[in-house]
This record gives structure tokens, sequence and C-alpha cells, in this order.
């Protein structure tokens, strides 16, 4: 098989994949029924087009960045970071050999800062890397990125949608979250992080798309604010 007919392979087996997803979800919760059947054909990865192109590194740059910035303000200081590096985002390894300050530099907190240090240490040392990564399950990949210091659940299950594109996450401490299930299910206040995940039960095994309509129906485009 050509790599051309294994790219068309793949194109049509995540357009089944979402079928199979907007079926399910449509049946198990009507309100998800409402919004996919306000916008049947939603790309959940859409918007990853009009971002810099990221590898898992890449990716755990860009949530650790976002942790409780909007995606313009995350936008903002990414473009910066790439300014430093060049046009791109760095490796592990021109993280590390850039001056330790460099990226506090760009408007990174420090806190931030030594963050995207400690997780490019790891990766640098192959203690954590792409392909290991991809063998674990969520579970054990929250259990691993949760030891480097300033990452946690939130950068995780980000990173399992978007470097990874895992079917079954949710993100329920995310305040754009909460605010559209509040919105969307009528509730007369925001809901805490558990009864978020209580209301996400019934959308397994598609729990990561559920949220994607969920955020684009009050935003149009990913978490636009974290908690």
């Amino acid at each position: 098989m050509s790599a051309d007919d294994a790219s068309s392979a793949d194109a049509k087996a995540r357009l089944a994949r979402l079928r199979r997803a907007r079926a399910r979800l449509r049946a198990a919760d009507p309100v998800l029924r409402r919004l996919i059947d306000a916008d049947p054909r939603l790309d959940p990865r859409a918007w990853l087009q009009e971002m810099p192109e990221m590898d898992a590194f890449g990716v755990l740059i860009f949530q650790v960045v976002g942790q409780q910035l909007s995606v313009a303000a995350t936008r903002h200081l990414l473009e910066r970071i790439r300014v430093l590096f060049a046009g791109h985002l760095p490796s592990p390894r021109e993280v590390l050999d850039a001056p330790e300050r460099s990226l506090h530099d760009t408007g990174l907190s420090r806190r931030k800062a030594a963050t995207i240090r400690a997780i490019a240490e790891e990766f640098a040392s192959h203690r954590i890397d792409e392909r290991k990564l991809r063998a674990m399950s969520d579970e054990e990949i929250e259990r691993v990125l949760t030891q480097v210091p300033g990452v946690g659940p939130w950068t995780v299950h980000g990173f399992l949608i978007i470097a990874l594109d895992r079917q079954d996450v949710v993100l329920p401490g995310d305040l754009a979250l909460r605010k559209a299930i509040a919105r969307n299910y009528r509730l007369d206040r925001l809901p805490s992080a558990e009864e978020v995940l209580g209301i996400a039960e019934r959308w397994r095994p598609y729990r990561s798309l559920a949220t994607a309509y969920l955020f684009a129906s009050a935003f149009g485009t990913p978490p636009d604010a974290t908690a």
C-alpha cells in the first residue's frame, strides 16, 4: 500500500469512527443530540490546522503555556516562543541548551518556564518519549506525566486529546467546559468537577467528541479559559 493509499484509508477509518461516535452520543444524551444535529460535520481536530506543527513535546508546551489563559493569549505566547527558537516550537534539547531565563523572557511565568524545562529534561533523558506514551493507557500516562512538577490533570487530559487523539477523555475542572455544560443543560450554577464527571458518564466511550461539541457550542474553538 502506498503512502497516499494509507492516508486515504486512515481518513476513511476516522470518518467512520466519527459517525459511530455521533450516533452513540445522539442516542445517549438529548442535549448532545441537539448539538450534533446543529453541526453534524464538526471536526473536533480542525482547529489544529491553525496551530503550529506540534509533536508530543510541543503539545505539552502548548498545554503548559495555556494553563489559566485564553486561547488568544496562549497563541501569542506560543508565537513568541517560536520566534525565540527560529520560527518553530523547540525540541527538548533546544529548551535545555537555551539560557535558563529565555523562556521567561518570552512572557511566561517563571513557574511555567520551569515546568517546560522539567518536561524537556524528562524527554531528553528518554524517561518519557512519545513512543512509550502511545503504548500506555490514559491512566498510566496521567500517572507518569503528573510526576513532573507543574503538570496536573488538566494538562494531561488536553495532551491525551490533542497529541494522542484519545477518544474517551473529559476535562472536568475546565472552566469553559463547566460553563458550556451549565448553559446547555440549563443548570442554575456551574457544575463541580464531580458533577461534570457524572454527566459525562453517559458519553462513554466518546467523551472527547462530546467535550468538543460542548466547547464548539460555546466558543467555536478549544477552551477559552481554564481552571
